[in-house]
């Protein structure tokens, strides 16, 4: 069993950054595929960024440029760095793990197919 817990969210103005963590904790192999979700009041959850076991990183189109996810995989702990923050970057940001196949490819946005996740973290941005 893998649990995951978010922090580092906030409110913030238009045009700044955040950094998001997410630890990891108990049975954590070390090729789960990860990501960072986000759902805004009102909308579906959408994928964010994955990042498989090699280090390798994708992004959806409307954050590329913008926001980085990384791992420390001594700490266990999963991040996602956000510059330029706009309004339409507010919501509930969440971080999920499963398998490794998952970050192979395009299939990293399917949320449904994450067994683990996070309570969520808030990330507000004002204008």
């Amino acid at each position: 069993q893998v649990q995951l817990e978010e922090s580092g969210g906030g409110s913030v103005q238009a045009g700044g950054s955040l950094r998001l963590s997410c630890a990891i904790s108990g049975h954590t192999p070390s090729n789960y595929c990860l990501a960072w979700f986000r759902q805004a009041q009102g909308k579906e959850i959408e994928g964010v960024a994955g990042i498989d076991s090699d280090g390798g990183t994708s992004y959806a189109d409307l954050v590329k440029g913008r926001f980085t996810i990384s791992k420390d995989n001594g700490k266990n702990i999963l991040y996602l760095q956000m510059h330029s923050l706009k309004p339409e970057d507010t919501a509930m940001y969440y971080c999920a793990a499963g398998s490794w196949a998952l970050c192979d490819g395009d299939t990293w946005p399917r949320d449904d197919a994450y067994a683990f996740w996070g309570q969520g973290t808030q990330v507000t941005v004002s204008s």
